[in-house]
């Protein structure tokens, strides 16, 4: 077994923006869920204006990792709707996608395949060394989905809808939030009693230069 990857991680120096974002299965979450979630972070919306701006904006920050951790917390019980990614076919196919695109339309840090939602963090470089424009996430992600679930639907002999259309993304500030999302993301199965170790989850991913 690896040594435990937090005594290698290196210290960030992103070329561009590194997101880290979650993409979840279609109804993966029941609407009551959802509608709670909503209404809870209307009141948090709230309660921030009582803040000055200079304060609001890490108010903001840490309101947003609560609701994060809240969202994925339901995903990670699995619960309610398909858990399609738990079958192997399935959660290869999202994988290979992934590797595929690597060093192509992204560079990839880390990802971690669930029952129902994925993790993945990678940097998104510029078109060219001479442009200033970032490749859009939009597109990147809308390639990634409608790749991933045509084949997906084939395996599972079905149609329609696969992945929900909204993602959560967030750009990356600092190395110490790059050093958490890592973290989080690699320690998902282990957390969720998958495994004892995040490099025994076979849908897993860090890059090398990270863990070695």
């Amino acid at each position: 077994m690896k040594e435990f990857y937090r005594r290698h991680l290196p210290h960030w120096q992103p070329h561009s923006a590194v997101f880290f974002v979650t993409f979840r299965l279609k109804n993966s979450l029941p609407y009551e869920v959802i509608q709670s979630l909503k209404e809870e972070r209307e009141r948090a919306r709230i309660a921030l204006e009582k803040f000055s701006e200079s304060e609001r904006s890490l108010q903001n920050y840490l309101e947003e990792r609560r609701y994060f951790g809240r969202w994925d917390e339901y995903l990670d019980k699995a619960e309610f709707g398909p858990r399609w990614l738990s079958q192997p076919d399935i959660a290869d196919v999202v994988k290979e996608a992934m590797r595929y695109r690597d060093g192509e339309v992204f560079d990839l840090h880390a990802f971690c395949i669930m029952s129902n939602h994925v993790h993945v963090v990678f940097e998104t470089p510029r078109k060219s060394d001479y442009q200033s424009d970032l490749l859009p996430l939009s597109k990147i992600m809308q390639s990634l989905k409608r790749h991933t679930a045509r084949q997906a639907n084939i395996i599972l002999g079905r149609e329609g809808a696969f992945w929900q259309d909204e993602s959560y993304d967030h750009v990356i500030r600092d190395n110490d939030e790059y050093l958490r999302v890592i973290h989080y993301v690699l320690d998902n199965p282990v957390k969720a009693g998958l495994a004892s170790h995040w490099d025994e989850w076979q849908w897993t991913y860090c890059k090398p230069d990270i863990t070695q």
